[in-house]
């Protein structure tokens, strides 16, 4: 078997690959294993060095003191250039030096030249205002798209249309560190063109777009996003430090050393050895082929099971090893030769997943769900197969080789629509591989990267805290879903860990989640709606505020294209609590209720130019009663002024109301400015 961890020294300064996923294949590496150490060079060298955040087409932020800083040999006299005036400093004895900057007023471009041993010169840099973008998939999410889906909405338009000298764009390049690094990977800053834009975040440069030309002042943007990626893992040590159930893994990151590096490379060349001695044990593949895959196998002789399973249930006992599934797809002749999408759910071990016996994806991640497109020249008229195999390595015990997940997970989205793939799945065994060294630390070290908690923001977010900045936009919680209580601590952490880390109350803006996932006829419990509320309630901290975009999902599509209405919605945040402007920036939010009878009436604040139903002549949608049973009920509901009037004939004596509570609810209310209404429950933790 080939190694799909890799060696831990080649890959200190990796630069992991992009992705446009969400549930998105993340090629991430086990916590000791192949990851991107911060036991980096901070050292000095002969000749002054810059931070690559420092450099040509750069943007300063304006009208705050700044600081400038870089690397040089110990005690080496520094001195900088910009607008007529000139400061010197020295550098200290570790190499670093840093220069602060007085306040600068909007305008450019201008040079700034840097001196010690060498000079560097740095042209066309501006003085505007710069936003940091993060999150997962749907911020990072470029606008030219990847794959065989396309990009945004009328992405060809909006790139053929991206001339804009003063928008200035810095990508960061997704490393993990178990320690804050000094530096990021980027190419640097880039102007705004047809050429540049394609590959940068469409939110943000939507974002930023709305800005510079509300405002005329220069914008900067940097991305610094990774897919698929827990809040926990972009918080730092200091900001986890309070949450007890992070210790143990913060700790034993802790514990990694050159010398656990270099045992677990000794450890590589023993588990290769000991694939190439029983490769021909596992029948499924013989070599680059993979014989258990093909659409041609006489599988009726497999066992079954039922996948995937809400809960860990392995489904071959006392085994330990590869683990084949393979599951036949019937579709009609409209759909061969179409692409088609394959979603299937959060699988704990690492797969290889194949359609009539072509590999279309492998990932390695906890709890990521598999997102994978087949290209039509895999596709065929009636029978298809899917054969998935999981490698199922060190699953003795307590580990589990099988789909993880539920069953609305579990489907392929084809031009024909949404077909469901759970139920039964045939599965056979590979080979066992209980006497398989085990690794160094391995029991101890569970987490994998980039989703263990801090080693995201040691890598691409603790090198930018010395670089003024405005304010944060971000675009995460997907891979949260299922933890909301615990998100409701740990997005607050994170803002309150990032303010602390600039040393700045910097405006920290939000989307919250879009609808996706199973739609369902009743009212019912929902794990995205619950994290959705958790989204919410940061609002608690000052300069906080939210860009609803429930109403721009879909129950198919994790990542809306529409990301020229998020990016607007977040612009109108900014453009009122940053910028003063006199703008609605958001839709109608939840204020009181009151029972009178067999009903009940719901106020909303933000509804002072009224509340409107959206499409013409319908009913208004998305809310739901109940009575002391907790039983929910769709509720007829008008609208009153500035409230709505909600009963059902289901729920007498109704007590509690929902509205848009679910992974893809229907709600059409909204303001005059066509801002959608806040989700909400009354029955909620807290009210």
């Amino acid at each position: 078997m080939p190694d799909a961890i890799g060696g831990a020294r080649a890959a200190r300064d990796r630069i992991s690959p992009r992705t446009a996923e969400d549930c998105e294949p993340l090629h991430a590496r086990w916590i000791l294993l192949g990851l991107t150490l911060a036991i980096l060079a901070d050292g000095a060298s002969s000749e002054v060095r810059l931070p690559r955040l420092i450099g040509d087409n750069m943007v300063l932020q304006r009208d705050v003191p700044l600081t400038l800083w870089g690397w040089a040999d110990p005690g080496e006299r520094i001195e900088i250039r910009f607008r007529g005036r000139t400061v010197r400093a020295r550098t200290a004895p570790d190499g670093r030096w840093a220069i602060g900057w007085p306040a600068q007023r909007a305008g450019g471009p201008d040079a700034m030249t840097v001196t010690g041993s060498n000079r560097i010169m740095l042209s066309n840099v501006l003085v505007g205002d710069v936003w940091l973008a993060s999150g997962q998939s749907n911020m990072q999410f470029p606008l030219l798209g990847e794959g065989g889906f396309g990009g945004v909405e009328f992405s060809e338009r909006e790139i053929a249309g991206a001339s804009f000298p003063g928008i200035r764009l810095f990508m960061v390049g997704r490393e993990t560190a178990l320690t804050p690094r000094a530096d990021v990977a980027s190419d640097g800053w880039r102007a705004v063109t047809p050429q540049s834009v394609g590959s940068f975040s469409a939110v943000a440069y939507l974002f930023g777009r709305r800005l510079h030309q509300e405002l005329g002042v220069p914008i900067g943007l940097i991305e610094s996003a990774w897919g698929g990626t827990p809040i926990e893992t972009w918080i730092g040590e200091h900001g986890l430090r309070r949450f007890g159930e992070f210790s143990p893994a913060i700790a034993l990151e802790g514990e990694i050393t050159d010398g656990t590096i270099a045992a677990y490379d000794s450890y590589l060349v023993q588990r290769n050895r000991w694939y190439q001695q029983h490769a021909h044990e596992d029948r499924g593949r013989d070599g680059a082929l993979a014989p258990w895959a093909s659409r041609t196998l006489d599988d009726r002789g497999w066992a079954s099971a039922i996948e995937p399973q809400p809960s860990p249930i392995k489904v071959a006992k006392d085994f330990d090893g590869a683990v084949w599934f393979r599951r036949h797809l019937d579709l009609p002749p409209s759909s061969a030769g179409q692409d088609l999408r394959l979603h299937l759910s959060k699988l704990l071990q690492a797969d290889a997943t194949y359609f009539n016996g072509e590999l279309v994806g492998e990932t390695r991640g906890d709890s990521v769900a598999r997102d994978y497109l087949v290209p039509g020249r895999a596709v065929a008229s009636g029978d298809n197969v899917i054969a998935v195999r999981l490698e199922g390595e060190y699953a003795s015990g307590d580990g589990y080789v099988g789909m993880l997940g539920e069953a609305d997970e579990m489907y392929a989205e084809t031009n024909a629509g949404k077909l469901p793939l759970a139920g039964s799945w045939l599965y056979a065994t590979g080979p066992d591989i209980s006497e398989l060294p085990l690794p160094p630390m391995l029991t101890e070290f569970r987490q994998r990267f980039p989703q263990a908690p801090t080693v995201v923001y040691n890598g691409i977010i603790a090198p930018l805290t010395r670089y003024r900045i405005r304010g944060v936009i971000w675009y995460q919680g997907e891979s949260n879903v299922g933890r909301a209580t615990q998100y409701r601590d740990l997005f607050p952490a994170l803002i309150e860990a990032w303010r602390y880390a600039w040393s700045d109350e910097l405006p920290f803006f939000f989307v919250q989640l879009p609808g996706y996932g199973a739609v369902t006829a009743e009212p019912a419990e929902s794990p995205r709606a619950e994290l959705r509320e958790a989204q919410a309630a940061a609002l608690r901290l000052l300069r906080t505020a939210m860009a609803t975009a429930i109403d721009l999902g879909s129950d198919t599509e994790n990542h809306p294209k529409n990301k020229q209405e998020v990016a607007r919605r977040l612009a109108l945040v900014a453009e009122r609590r940053v910028y003063g402007r006199d703008v609605i920036d958001t839709g109608p939010e939840f204020r009181s209720m009151r029972i009178a009878g067999d009903r009940i009436l719901v106020s909303f604040a933000g509804a002072e130019s009224g509340l409107v139903v959206t499409g013409d002549g319908a009913e208004l949608r998305g809310f739901a009663i109940a009575g002391t049973d907790g039983r929910y009920a769709w509720a007829r509901a008008e609208v009153e002024g500035n409230s709505v009037s909600l009963t059902s004939k289901a729920v007498p004596r109704p007590t509690r109301v929902r509205y848009d509570w679910g992974s893809t609810p229907d709600g059409n209310l909204c303001n005059a400015a066509g801002l959608p209404a806040v989700p909400f429950r009354t029955d909620a933790p807290g009210r």
